[in-house]
């Protein structure tokens, strides 16, 4: 059955990224209808940046690429939980996931 995406006023999706293996989230980037096309029949995670306005291949700089699993819609059709297996760090910091820095009542 073809899905009726619910895209944002720019043309795109949050995409959730999890580790296939863990259930660990290791990311959120945003995904176009392109992007989640070449998801879907490359086997590899594929976002569109926001800042670069460009799609983007994560991992074809870093070499960190996310083999992809599985992909899910939710149940509005407007955001997209891929569940992958990461390929070295995540995070352009280096961190494993984009999700280490805990927020504590007061912080903000």
């Amino acid at each position: 059955m073809k899905k009726q995406l619910k895209l944002d006023d720019k043309g795109l999706l949050p995409a959730v990224i999890q580790d296939a293996n863990t259930g660990e989230v290791l990311m959120l980037g945003y995904m176009n209808p392109e992007s989640l096309k070449l998801t879907l029949e490359n086997g590899q995670a594929w976002f569109y940046s926001r800042s670069r306005q460009e799609l983007w291949h994560k991992g074809a700089t870093s070499g960190n690429f996310i083999d992809v699993k599985e992909v899910w819609i939710d149940c509005d059709n407007d955001t997209i939980l891929v569940k992958g297996i990461p390929h070295g760090p995540v995070c352009h910091t280096g961190n494993k996931t984009c999700f280490f820095q805990k927020v504590e009542k007061g912080d903000i």
